[in-house]
C-alpha cells in the first residue's frame, strides 16, 4: 500500500459569489480570522503526512502563491522591529514543495484534478477543496489517513447532512459499515429530493488511486456542462476497494456566505485571545 505523500488542491474558480471581494484576490485568500482559507486546508495537508503541495490554478492567483513564498521585505521589517516570525515562518514550503499548474479552461472539477496527472505520476493522491473548512482534531484528513492505512483504495470523505439537503450534494450510497467508514456501492449526484439512497455527503476531501487520471483523460462532459470527478470516481467502484469515511469534527461550507460568516464567529469565539470581546459583542445584538 503506497503512502499519501501528494494532495491536489483545485483553485482555478473565480470565486464569483464572493464579488466585489473576490474581484482582485483569489477566493481561497479569504480570510477565517486572520489566516486565508487555503492555509486552513494545506496546514491540515500537512499534518496528514503530505510531502507535496499541487495548486491548480488559474489567471489573477499570483496572491496565493505570493502567500506561501519568502517575504524578504515583511521579515527584514519585523526583525528590524522585534517582532516574532512565527506566524509566518510557519507558511513556508519546503523548496520544491509547492508545485503551480495552470487549469486554462474552467471545464469542471474533474478536469482540474486530471491537470496535475504529470505530477501526481502513478502515486495515490489526496484532493482538496479548500473552500470546505474542516475543524477537527486530528484534522480530517489525517483521519482519512489512517482509515486509509487499513482499507486501502480510494477513500472519501462522507458528512451526514440532513434528509431535506442530500439534493444539494453527491451522495453516497452505502453498503457495509464499520465504524466511521462506509462501504461505497455508489455515487449520486445531487438526486432528486426523497430520492438520496442514504444521507451521507461528499464534502470536499479525497484519497484516489493514480488509475482515476487515466478516466479522466477520455471522459466526456457531465452535470453542467463539465467534466466531474464523482462521474471518473464512479467507474472505480467494484474494481478497487472504496470507502467513505464520516468525519469526526465540524464543516463550513466557506464557499457560501453565510457558512463563511458562520465560520468567522465559531473560530473567533474559540479563540482565547479574542474569544471574550466577540462573544460580548455578539450578546449585544
Amino acid at each position: 500500500m503506497k503512502p499519501i505523500r501528494k494532495a491536489v488542491f483545485p483553485v482555478a474558480g473565480l470565486g464569483t459569489r464572493f464579488l466585489p471581494a473576490t474581484k482582485a484576490i483569489p477566493k481561497e485568500m479569504l480570510t477565517i480570522v486572520d489566516k486565508p482559507l487555503i492555509q486552513y486546508a494545506v496546514e491540515e495537508a500537512l499534518e496528514a503526512g503530505i510531502e507535496q503541495i499541487i495548486f491548480v490554478t488559474g489567471r489573477g492567483k499570483s496572491a496565493l502563491e505570493d502567500h506561501f513564498d519568502v517575504s524578504y521585505e515583511l521579515e527584514a521589517t519585523m526583525k528590524a522591529r522585534g517582532k516574532s516570525l512565527a506566524l509566518i515562518e510557519g507558511i513556508r514550503q519546503k523548496p520544491g514543495s509547492p508545485v503551480y499548474v495552470r487549469q486554462q479552461e474552467p471545464l469542471g472539477l474533474g478536469h482540474a484534478v486530471w491537470c496535475a496527472r504529470e505530477i501526481v505520476g502513478d502515486e495515490p493522491f489526496a484532493v482538496f477543496l479548500p473552500d470546505e473548512l474542516m475543524v477537527g482534531s486530528p484534522g480530517f484528513m489525517k483521519q482519512m489517513v489512517d482509515a486509509y492505512h487499513k482499507v486501502g483504495g480510494n477513500v472519501i470523505g462522507a458528512l451526514e447532512v440532513a434528509d431535506s439537503e442530500t439534493d444539494k450534494y453527491g451522495i453516497i450510497s452505502p453498503g457495509a459499515r464499520d465504524g466511521r467508514l462506509t462501504e461505497v456501492t455508489a455515487l449520486v449526484e445531487k438526486p432528486a429530493r426523497g430520492s438520496a439512497p442514504s444521507n451521507l455527503m461528499i464534502p470536499g476531501r479525497y484519497i484516489l488511486q493514480p488509475e482515476v487520471m487515466r478516466i479522466l483523460e477520455t471522459q466526456e462532459k457531465g452535470a453542467g456542462g463539465e467534466i466531474q470527478l464523482t462521474d471518473a470516481m464512479a467507474q472505480l467502484i467494484g474494481n478497487q476497494p472504496f470507502h467513505g469515511f464520516t468525519f469526526d469534527g465540524q464543516r463550513y461550507d466557506c464557499g457560501d456566505k453565510a457558512g463563511f460568516v458562520q465560520a468567522n464567529v465559531a473560530l473567533a469565539v474559540a479563540r482565547a485571545d479574542i474569544g471574550p470581546a466577540v462573544r460580548s459583542f455578539i450578546a449585544t445584538l
